[in-house]
């Protein structure tokens, strides 16, 4: 064309849309930010935001059942769920004016409210109106995946997007799916008094992580009564005179379980399959995401793609992250295209102890056939962990044979998430573990495990053979 209206046309006002509309307007493009739902996508309203905000909630229940580890005396804990959930609307409302139309307006784009469909590389239409532009980004997420289980069409079930919805606290609510969705929400709903059942069809919790981070998780679970059962297929669901009945298969034979509610947190499905993006010759992956290539450029080199809807990554993070390469290559790839990098890509579950990693993980590095050296620390035997009544977990760091260069690094323990950070900006700057137990730690501080750990592997590598040169020079010094 020899016009457009707009220099970047954005399709979706989550994670990534926000930050790509945000980047393109900092840099005075034309940029038109189309939603069909609410601005802040799932992470504002029905993914991070709500779940931080619940499990708040539980932590604080939690905390109030231990009192007397902490020498207080012991109060009956009455969680109003009610309340907790109105605390969780409240949360969003107050971050709501940070993904809201009124903001992005003032700092120059132009939010539409509509579905956004595209008519071809430069056209996009939402109701009556017909867009130009130069470039497209689509961002439009994610919604939650819900398997075709034989009488899911008999029972009111739950996901991520609809649990919000809940006024009173299910007596006996079953978790179906043990991945980072479902450990989250099933230890907040027990926290709050709920009976709570996972049902995993893989042989753990937390499919992604070592054997030893899903061990520590499970044990916990148990510990607190939430039922695990690993290695057990749903395979059909029942109403039997009023009852709920969710029938399962294992290794031991079928099992039922009675509940009030189910979660169906086993996954997340990309909004693509009402796009019709193959008649522009857009390709799916065999999971439904949008195939880009190193600078997020779908098959159409005007269109691009960021977010949960391309992967492979669904973190709101690496959204963003993507969404700053797929803006600057939309709006400047004629002189310079960027490559997004996924080198260090960090992430954490949210559990009581949290759970997080970046880089490789024990089983990864031995999958891929890396020498590699493991170092652990225990976060039991930190001072500050001992005082904060928080002293589990550890801190496992992956570096190759006789190097310190950090390759991967999960954390268990209070606050992995803050942690997980130190790690990040070592990895992303090439800073290896010397460089860490040189840098001082505050103390007592949950940070000092990190040191600790390098401490560890330091004395793991000592040179023996040094060693003994210099025993002897020191004994021939006061002999």
């Amino acid at each position: 064309m020899a016009k457009y209206e707009a220099n970047l046309v954005v399709i979706g006002a989550g994670s990534g849309g926000l930050v790509a509309a945000l980047i393109a307007a900092a840099v005075k493009a034309k940029v038109i930010l189309i939603e069909r739902e609410k601005m802040g996508g799932d992470c504002l309203n029905t993914g991070c935001v709500p779940s931080k905000a619940l499990l708040r909630s539980a932590k604080i229940a939690n905390y109030m059942s231990r009192a007397d580890e902490f020498g207080i005396e012991s109060v009956e804990v009455k969680p109003v769920f009610k309340k907790v959930m109105q605390r969780v609307q409240d949360v969003i409302k107050t971050i709501e004016p940070h993904d809201s139309v009124e903001r992005f307006t003032g700092l120059g784009v132009e939010c539409v409210q509509g579905e956004g469909e595209i008519v071809d590389p430069h056209t996009v239409k939402v109701g009556d109106r017909v867009i130009t532009t130069k470039s497209i980004i689509i961002s439009t997420g994610a919604r939650p995946f819900v398997p075709p289980i034989s009488g899911i069409e008999k029972i009111e079930y739950l996901t991520s997007d609809s649990v919000w919805e809940l006024e009173e606290l299910p007596k006996k609510l079953v978790v179906l799916g043990g991945g980072p969705i479902g450990c989250e929400l099933s230890q907040a709903f027990s926290k709050l008094g709920a009976k709570v059942t996972i049902v995993e069809m893989m042989g753990q919790l937390m499919g992604r992580e070592d054997v030893d981070v899903t061990e520590h998780i499970t044990h916990k679970f148990t510990k607190e009564g939430i039922e695990v059962l690993t290695n057990h297929k749903a395979v059909q669901f029942d109403n039997r005179n009023g009852q709920k009945v969710l029938h399962c298969e294992s290794d031991a034979g079928k099992v039922e379980i009675e509940f009030d509610q189910v979660l169906i947190a086993v996954g997340r499905k990309p909004n693509t399959d009402q796009m019709d993006l193959a008649k522009h010759g857009i390709k799916l992956r065999k999971n439904g995401t949008i195939e880009t290539d190193d600078y997020l450029r779908t098959a159409v080199p005007n269109i691009f793609a960021c977010g949960d809807v391309t992967g492979p990554y669904q973190f709101t993070h690496t959204a963003s992250h993507q969404a700053w390469y797929a803006t600057v290559n939309a709006l400047f790839g004629f002189a310079r295209k960027f490559k997004v990098d996924y080198r260090v890509i960090p992430w954490a579950t949210f559990t009581m102890p949290e759970v997080a990693r970046v880089g490789v993980s024990e089983r990864e590095a031995q999958e891929q056939g890396l020498d590699c050296q493991v170092t652990k620390y225990g976060i039991d035997d930190l001072d500050r962990a001992i005082a904060d009544g928080e002293a589990q977990g550890f801190v496992k760091v992956i570096t190759p044979k006789g190097k310190d260069k950090i390759l991967g690094v999960t954390i268990v323990g209070h606050h992995a998430g803050d942690l997980i950070s130190e790690y990040v900006l070592a990895m992303k700057y090439n800073l290896g573990l010397n460089k860490i137990l040189g840098t001082i730690h505050l103390y007592p501080s949950l940070a000092e495990s990190n040191k600790f750990v390098a401490g560890v592997w330091k004395r793991e590598n000592q040179p023996h053979g040094l060693l003994k040169w210099v025993a002897k020079f020191h004994r021939w010094r006061i002999s």
